[in-house]
């Protein structure tokens, strides 16, 4: 996501002359249309990311019913991230080839399918632990473009004023969708079974394409078949050396390979730690405190981030000490974390842990 963000604004990062076609820019949407579309996106990354989670959330139910080790839930859980990094750039430039509203529409399709037919793909007589890896594989490519698409969206469709409000309540959308699927989830995993939990999530997914198939886009203008710059081959190459060796984009490239190593180990990982070190806490408790404490924290952060920065603190300054409160003082939560505390005080390590995390997002923001 970061990188895809970034990409925004290489323009004025690195000085590359491109000339862009007028007749294929895109036009912005009008006030009213970008709101609506604001509410629907923040839906859909709040779906996406409850699709996500499901996984995490039923692992020990799962494993105990499949008879999977913990090597083998790793396995599984882990297939979804072999399949993400493989189309993020591919969806960042077919989004903006052909639009990134139409390459959303398809991809949450293609995952919402593969959430809802979770319970009946097991059934197959095929290994569950063959079966369940190659579906979050697959369901992983196809989430993997969801944000490079918003990125394009954002940059061809929203005002430039209002971008960084965009993608600041896209953040909010994930942080909703693990906080709904916590609770919600561990509610119906603990009166039923695991299985309605994946075909609720594909349900509202399909009703979320449903509506912007075919109630949405009959409103929504329509869209050239390409919104790129021409660029000659001389040109993107110069370009793509240029980006890639960026001294400012190889540290953020850095820094975020290591927020996401510890970020989603920890929305993988958190449900099992706590069933096995706690078997009788209740579910709703770990699966939503810490999720609601980053909402609320999301938002402090970002209005933090323009605090300080009204305050005449430059915008480099900021994403240093953003970075440094999501990434250092977070990870001293975490190391408090392994001494192995009351259930208590291991739901505030968390919590502070995921709370502090968000501040990642805030220079994400501040590049828009």
């Amino acid at each position: 996501m970061l990188s895809c963000e970034l990409l925004l604004r290489s323009d004025s990062v690195l000085d590359v002359n491109v000339t862009k076609n007028e007749e294929t820019k895109s036009q912005p949407w009008p006030r009213s249309l970008a709101r609506t579309w604001t509410t629907m996106l923040l839906l859909v990354t709040c779906l996406l990311y409850c699709a996500r989670m499901a996984m995490p959330v039923c692992a020990v139910t799962m494993a105990t019913q499949f008879s999977w080790s913990k090597t083998e839930s790793g396995v599984v859980m882990s297939g979804f991230f072999w399949g993400y990094c493989f189309t993020q750039v591919l969806g960042g430039h077919a989004s903006d080839r052909i639009g990134g509203e139409r390459v959303l529409l398809l991809s949450t399709t293609a995952w919402a399918f593969i959430t809802a037919a979770t319970p009946v793909l097991v059934r197959l007589n095929v290994s569950p632990l063959v079966t369940m890896t190659i579906a979050r594989f697959l369901m992983g490519i196809f989430q993997g473009v969801h944000y490079p698409c918003l990125a394009s969206v954002c940059a061809q469709r929203v005002e430039e004023g209002e971008r960084g409000f965009m993608m600041s309540v896209m953040g909010c959308g994930s942080h909703l969708g693990l906080l709904a699927v916590g609770g919600a989830g561990s509610v119906i995993l603990e009166l039923y079974s695991w299985e309605p939990v994946f075909v609720i999530v594909g349900f509202f997914s399909f009703l979320w394409v449903f509506s912007v198939k075919y109630l949405l886009k009959a409103i929504m203008p329509e869209m050239p078949s390409s919104h790129a710059p021409k660029l000659s081959q001389q040109q993107s190459a110069s370009f793509w050396l240029k980006l890639c060796t960026e001294p400012a984009v190889l540290s953020m490239v850095f820094a975020h390979i290591c927020f996401s190593g510890s970020s989603y180990t920890l929305i993988s990982w958190l449900p099992t730690f706590f069933k096995e070190t706690y078997p009788h806490a209740q579910g709703w408790v770990f699966n939503v405190v810490p999720w609601f404490v980053a909402i609320v924290s999301s938002l402090t952060g970002g209005s933090l981030s323009s605090y300080l920065i009204k305050k005449g603190y430059s915008t480099t300054t900021v994403r240093k000490m953003m970075q440094f409160c999501s990434m250092g003082i977070s990870g001293v939560f975490l190391l408090m974390l392994c001494r192995s505390p009351s259930f208590s005080s291991a739901v505030a390590l968390v919590s502070a842990v995921v709370g502090l995390s968000t501040f990642n997002s805030r220079q994400e923001q501040i590049l828009i």
